[in-house]
């Protein structure tokens, strides 16, 4: 058993023994088991003392709170389900407040960023992106996905498109059913980015056939977000930020 892996026991141990408190509306318990799940390893716990007693939460449940959702490594259907479950979540506790996604992804699978990509444009909480590290294939397109006007980077963050990429096996029929669908997949998402930078799809076509890396300042030329922060004082409507 390594050190982290005792911690975790221990920290899952003292949220599992903790009675939810009446109106509490995050019980450490239950939320807790989603930052987890992401496979973000050993997560800070922040304890909290109220007139109602101490609770302990994970710093990823704690800014949930705060209407903060993160996706942090490749786009997969595991994180994709808990990022959806947060934004559905948030939308019944206030469609009327935004909700902020923080991105540092490489990218990963496609179906399971489309999964994020619609329901960011089903809910009725505008939901406002930004971009810290790295965003790349699926993290890039997530990004661009915010409502416009609200999507953010650090300075020092990095972007990049491409076209998917797959394989297949199998008969020759097989893999030619394949072929087709990653071609029309690569339609599609040329045709949301078209909708989401303003570029015209010759111009997609061509900086998506290989690797095309960007700055944040590139990115907010080309279409892909609209502002980079220096600050959080540096935009009124930065994420995470209470209105």
């Amino acid at each position: 058993m390594t050190f982290n892996s005792l911690v975790e026991d221990q920290v899952n141990l003292h949220l599992a023994t903790q009675s939810p408190l009446p109106g509490d509306p995050y019980p450490p318990n239950v939320v807790a088991a989603g930052a987890g799940a992401q496979g973000l390893g050993m997560v800070p716990i922040v304890i909290e003392q109220s007139g109602r007693g101490e609770r302990a939460y994970d710093i990823y449940s704690r800014l949930l709170r705060e209407r903060v959702i993160f996706l942090v490594g490749p786009v997969m259907d595991q994180t994709a389900n808990l990022a959806i479950a947060q934004m559905l979540y948030l939308e019944s506790e206030n469609p009327e407040k935004d909700i902020s996604f923080y991105i540092n992804s490489p990218g990963g699978s496609v179906s399971a960023g489309l999964g994020i990509y619609d329901t960011m444009q089903f809910i009725k909480p505008d939901v406002s992106t930004l971009c810290m590290g790295f965003a790349a294939s699926m993290g890039a397109f997530l990004m661009t996905a915010g409502h416009k006007g609200k999507r953010f980077s650090l300075p020092n963050a990095r972007f990049m498109i491409h076209q998917p990429s797959g394989g297949a096996q199998g008969q020759a029929s097989d893999i030619e059913i394949h072929a087709k669908e990653i071609i029309y997949l690569r339609k599609r998402l040329n045709e949301i980015l078209v909708e989401r930078t303003g570029q015209p799809l010759e111009q997609i076509e061509k900086d998506t056939e290989r690797d095309r890396f960007m700055s944040a300042e590139d990115a907010v030329k080309y279409g892909l977000i609209d502002k980079v922060l220096t600050s959080r004082e540096s935009s009124s409507q930065g994420p995470g930020q209470k209105g």
